[in-house]
């Protein structure tokens, strides 16, 4: 049995490692659990800064051309191009590091429901076969929701710790294959937002007066319709419950 030194000494190794043995020990260690989206946050987060426009580099350094000191003149000590180059590297990390934390305040919501994603692999089977009705039942009464015909054909339901809340997490099965929603109770969205981030792409989008929804599918692109159709079946079929 992995113990938790090994557990977390595997996550560094690899953040996105999803053997079994890690998963087993994630899902009965609420610490380790955290510790692994501590990591995958960060991950995220500096693949990220390395992404950042360089637009925003410092210019490259005049070259003056030299002159002859007239007699009797002191000699201007320049600095040299090694300094000079030093002091572009050091503005140049600055200027990404400030874009990656003034332009990020905190983990972005997305990234850390891609970062759920990795921790449950066997949520992405390609089935026909739904999950049972009193399981699906008891993961929505949890939510205190229900779900009218018409969500689509669910293979998979939990009840998942997410930002310190248990959540829905839910898999409908679409004509592209799985698609994950996790319905974000606690969770507030101004208005939706597409992403795509670490091998995931989808959409997060405003559930007025409950929050919000992620869903999300694997792969990257720009065509996200089995997402968006995804999204509105399961939010024009949930009914809550008061």
């Amino acid at each position: 049995m992995m113990d938790c030194k090994q557990f977390r000494r595997a996550i560094l190794s690899n953040p996105h490692d999803d053997g079994a043995e890690l998963q087993r020990h994630a899902e009965s260690c609420e610490p380790c659990a955290q510790y692994a989206l501590q990591v995958r946050r960060f991950e995220g987060r500096l693949d990220r800064a390395l992404r950042v426009d360089m637009a925003g580099r410092p210019p490259k350094a005049t070259v003056v051309p030299f002159r002859s000191r007239e007699p009797g003149t002191k000699r201007r000590v320049t600095p040299r191009r090694g300094w000079l180059a030093a002091a572009a590297g050091v503005l140049l990390a600055a200027v990404v590091s400030g874009a990656l934390w003034l332009g990020s305040p905190g983990p972005s919501l997305a990234a850390d429901v891609v970062g759920h994603m990795a921790g449950e692999p066997g949520a992405w089977a390609v089935t026909q076969v739904p999950v049972p009705q009193p399981m699906l039942k008891k993961v929505l009464d949890e939510a205190k929701m229900r779900l009218r015909p018409g969500a689509g054909l669910v293979t998979y339901a939990r009840s998942c710790r997410f930002r310190g809340h248990q959540v829905p997490h839910l898999v409908v099965q679409a004509e592209g294959g799985p698609v994950t929603v996790m319905v974000l109770t606690h969770e507030t969205a101004p208005r939706a937002r597409q992403f795509d981030e670490q091998g995931y792409r989808g959409i997060i989008v405003p559930v007025p007066g409950h929050g919000s929804l992620a869903v999300l599918e694997r792969g990257s692109g720009s065509d996200l319709r089995s997402v968006e159709q995804v999204a509105a079946q399961v939010q024009g079929a949930i009914g809550w419950i008061s």
